[in-house]
């Protein structure tokens, strides 16, 4: 089918909530194939891929040795019974991830080792977090962060922050999530850390959790000092530290997770999108003391499981997957290419537009924010922009409350001459004269 069949086709039997289209077809594209870091549309056209797919094909989309395993596995066994009868991947992959996050973290000489709660998509992650910390400290408030997103079911709708997603369903939540400002500047940390002591002592509060970088908050960078602020207080109010690695994971941010560049430790992690480079699997993965405080032991049913737990095609692609992040070192990749890239978007000139842009971001993950000379968000010169990407051949995304931050997540793989075109494009599509009606707002 052609682009025009394929969205035809999605207008009548999709739930038109889901997917927005141009009525003049100039938006969206329908992804035919990807390989590396290009995109093919159902035309055959060819894209560079800004966003690796939501961060996800870290180690280039469909690499070989990731897609060799799935297949591999496919035909090997193609689903087995996740709580039940078990299959030898998914206690590898368990053990993986224990071994680089709180094995490799470790610096004492007491052993630490994490467990791991399989799940699929990345919210699941999180709620998995969420009930171990109200298991292990019998306290059901959560304390999470303005901006914040971790998912749209509704326990992590408790700690999602904007209103697009969680006023519809405001009703029916359980209300347990209480935000306070994420910090952008060193100053914000003094009356942050005022905020959340009296939250603490108020609350019944047993976790707090944040994104160690906001993404679909606009690629927001705290100060170094924030998560070891975070840490002391969970420490001193027996809160857990619930970390939401689900888009920084992987090397994104140039190292394996983003709580390394502060050498803090969480009591538990909530991984996806880069963990299998393309199927669903998620993982929240804790410290076994915590892990084994709040879970009991099975006996015969289990509290928390899924059809689908720790899916056999999804463990193999995980495993290939963190080996070829460590084979192309992948992590020393994106925190190189990432101190080039900020470089060269520091260079974006827009001073003849009325749009003022400040550029942040840690490794492979950057963002672009646009604003007018008034200090308003420049929404419809960054959509605009994005727009006029696509038709050139680059897929961007818009990030943070009023989508006028560009966002940059590319494959992990993506060459240096590939970044400095894209940059190229991205100037002058911000600096052509606004011609099109802009995409609304997701």
């Amino acid at each position: 089918m052609n682009t025009r069949e394929t969205l035809t086709l999605l207008r009548a039997h999709e739930s038109r909530n889901v997917l927005f289209t141009e009525p003049d077809g100039s938006w969206p594209i329908v992804w035919r194939r990807a390989r590396g870091v290009h995109v093919w549309d159902a035309e055959g056209r060819k894209y560079l891929d800004l966003t690796a797919a939501f961060g996800v094909a870290a180690a280039g989309h469909a690499n070989p040795a990731v897609v060799k395993a799935g297949q591999r596995q496919m035909s090997r066994l193609l689903h087995a019974m996740g709580d039940v009868h078990p299959h030898e991947l998914k206690a590898r992959l368990a053990r993986e991830l224990s071994r680089i996050t709180f094995e490799r973290w470790n610096r004492t000489r007491i052993r630490l080792t994490g467990k791991v709660i399989f799940c699929n998509s990345g919210f699941e992650a999180v709620e998995a977090a969420l009930k171990t910390a109200l298991l292990a400290t019998g306290k059901r408030e959560v304390l999470a962060f303005e901006g914040g997103y971790h998912g749209l079911g509704y326990g992590a709708l408790n700690a999602t922050h904007r209103d697009l997603f969680r006023k519809p369903f405001q009703n029916q939540l359980g209300n347990f999530g209480h935000f306070v400002p994420f910090p952008k500047r060193p100053q914000d940390l003094v009356p942050l850390e005022k905020s959340i002591r009296r939250l603490l002592q108020r609350k019944k509060t047993g976790a707090i959790l944040v994104e160690p970088i906001q993404a679909r908050g606009g690629i927001q960078v705290p100060p170094p000092e924030f998560l070891p602020l975070l840490r002391k207080l969970c420490d001193a109010h027996g809160a857990l530290l619930l970390l939401d690695e689900i888009y920084t994971g992987f090397g994104r941010t140039g190292k394996w997770f983003a709580c390394e560049h502060s050498g803090v430790i969480p009591d538990l992690i909530c991984l996806g999108k880069a963990l299998t480079g393309g199927f669903p699997l998620s993982a929240c993965v804790g410290r076994a003391d915590v892990m084994d405080a709040a879970w009991p032991a099975s006996d015969g049913e289990s509290m928390h499981t899924s059809t689908f737990l720790g899916h056999p095609v999804g463990c193999a692609m995980a495993l290939a997957q963190i080996a070829e992040i460590d084979r192309l070192h992948l992590c020393e990749r994106s925190a190189k290419l990432g101190e080039f890239l900020l470089a060269e978007l520091a260079s974006l000139n827009t001073s003849k537009t009325g749009v003022q842009t400040s550029v942040r971001g840690l490794g492979l993950m950057a963002g672009v924010e646009l604003t007018r000379k008034d200090g308003q968000p420049a929404t419809a010169r960054a959509l605009d922009a994005i727009k006029h990407l696509l038709q050139a051949g680059y897929v961007f995304l818009p990030e943070g409350e009023h989508g006028n931050i560009l966002g940059l997540t590319p494959p992990l793989t993506i060459t240096q001459s590939q970044l400095r075109l894209s940059v190229a494009a991205l100037n002058s599509a911000l600096t052509r004269p606004t011609l099109r009606r802009p995409l609304p707002l997701s």
